[in-house]
C-alpha cells in the first residue's frame, strides 16, 4: 500500500536510530512497534488526526520517513522531535570516565518526545511493579483486543500492527477483559481514571499533574515524560534495578535512591540521558543473590 505521505530529513548530528526509538518498543512483540530485518522502524501511534502509522529509514545520514492513515502528516511533521532535534544533548558534559566511554560508544544517542502523554501513561502504569513481561504481555492483549489495525501494516509479515486505543476506549474495558490480560484491578483503575482526564494530561504534563492523580507516582510520571516530552533529566526514582545500575558504574557499589540521586546530581538535566548511556554498562558485575522476581499470571487467580 502506497504511503500517504513522505518525508526525508537529514539530522545535523549522528543518530542511532534503534537505540533512540527503543525506549517506545514494549517488548519484542510489542503491537505497535516493529523492527525490519533492514533496520526500518515502524510505529503505530493515535495522533490528534486520528490513526497513523510511521516508517523510519536511515541511510547513510538521511532517515527516510514514509506514514499512513489520517495522522500520517502529523507524525511526518514529528520526525525531527521524534528523533531528538528538542534534546539539548549539545550542553552535556560528562564527568566521569565510564560516562564519557558511553558518548564515545553511543554518540547518537537521542531523548526523542512523541508528543502522546496518555500513549505513554497506559504501558507505563502496566509496568508499575512488575516483571517487564508480565506488563508487555497485557500491552499486547489489550491492544489487539481493542486497537484497531494500523494504517499500511495489512501485508507486513507477521501481520498488521495496531494502533492503541482512544482514552475513551480504555476508560470502558470491561473488568474482565483486564483480568484475561493479566493486569489486576489496581493497575486497570489506575488507567481509567486516567483516561477520564486523558485531554487535559495531553495540554499539561507537568510531574506535578501526573502525580495528582490516583496511583501515579515519580516513577511513572518520569516513565512518560522521558518518552512523550523528551524530558533528558527525569529520573526513574523507585525503579527496582536504577540505582544497582547507577551506583555501579559510577562509584563501583550498590546504592538506594537517595544515593543514586546523589551521584546523578552533577548531570542536573540530564540525568535520565545518563542512566540510558549507563545502561550497558550497569549489568557487570552485578551480585547474583536472591530469587528472581516471579511473573505472575492474574488470569489464573
Amino acid at each position: 500500500m502506497s504511503p500517504t505521505g513522505v518525508r526525508r530529513w537529514r539530522p545535523p548530528w549522528p543518530l542511532d536510530l534503534r537505540a533512540t526509538l527503543d525506549p517506545l518498543r514494549r517488548g519484542p512483540h510489542d503491537p505497535a512497534f516493529r523492527v525490519e530485518p533492514d533496520g526500518a522502524l515502524w510505529r503505530a501511534s493515535l495522533t490528534p488526526d486520528g490513526p497513523g502509522t510511521l516508517r523510519l529509514r536511515l541511510r547513510r545520514g538521511v532517515v527516510d520517513a514514509a506514514a499512513w492513515g489520517p495522522g500520517a502528516a502529523w507524525l511526518l511533521d514529528g520526525v525531527p522531535d521524534l528523533l531528538g532535534a528538542g534534546d539539548p544533548a549539545e550542553e552535556f558534559r560528562a564527568r566521569h570516565p565510564v560516562v564519557r566511554e558511553a558518548v564515545r560508544l553511543r554518540p547518537g544517542l537521542r531523548v526523542g518526545r512523541t508528543g502522546r502523554v496518555f500513549e505513554a501513561l497506559v504501558p507505563a502504569v502496566l509496568e508499575q511493579k512488575v516483571p517487564a513481561a508480565e506488563a508487555w504481555r497485557a500491552w499486547g492483549y489489550l491492544l489487539r483486543r481493542f486497537g484497531e489495525p494500523a494504517p499500511g501494516t495489512e501485508d507486513l509479515p507477521g501481520g498488521p500492527m495496531r494502533v492503541p486505543p482512544p482514552p475513551e476506549v480504555w476508560a470502558r474495558i470491561p473488568s474482565w477483559e483486564w483480568h484475561r490480560s493479566g493486569a489486576e484491578p489496581v493497575r486497570a483503575r489506575t488507567i481509567i481514571g486516567a483516561a477520564r482526564v486523558a485531554a487535559r494530561l495531553e495540554e499539561d504534563p507537568a510531574e506535578r499533574r501526573l502525580c495528582s492523580l490516583p496511583g501515579i507516582g515519580p516513577w511513572t510520571a518520569a516513565e512518560v515524560r522521558q518518552r512523550a516530552v523528551g524530558d533528558a533529566d527525569a529520573v526513574s526514582v523507585g525503579d527496582y534495578h536504577l540505582p544497582g545500575l547507577v551506583g555501579r558504574a559510577l562509584a563501583g557499589r550498590e546504592v538506594d535512591d537517595a544515593g543514586m540521586l546523589e551521584l546523578l546530581e552533577p548531570y542536573a538535566g540530564h540525568r535520565h540521558r545518563v542512566t540510558r548511556l549507563l545502561a550497558p554498562f550497569g549489568g557487570t558485575g552485578r551480585p547474583r543473590r536472591g530469587p528472581r522476581l516471579p511473573v505472575r499470571d492474574y488470569r489464573r487467580f
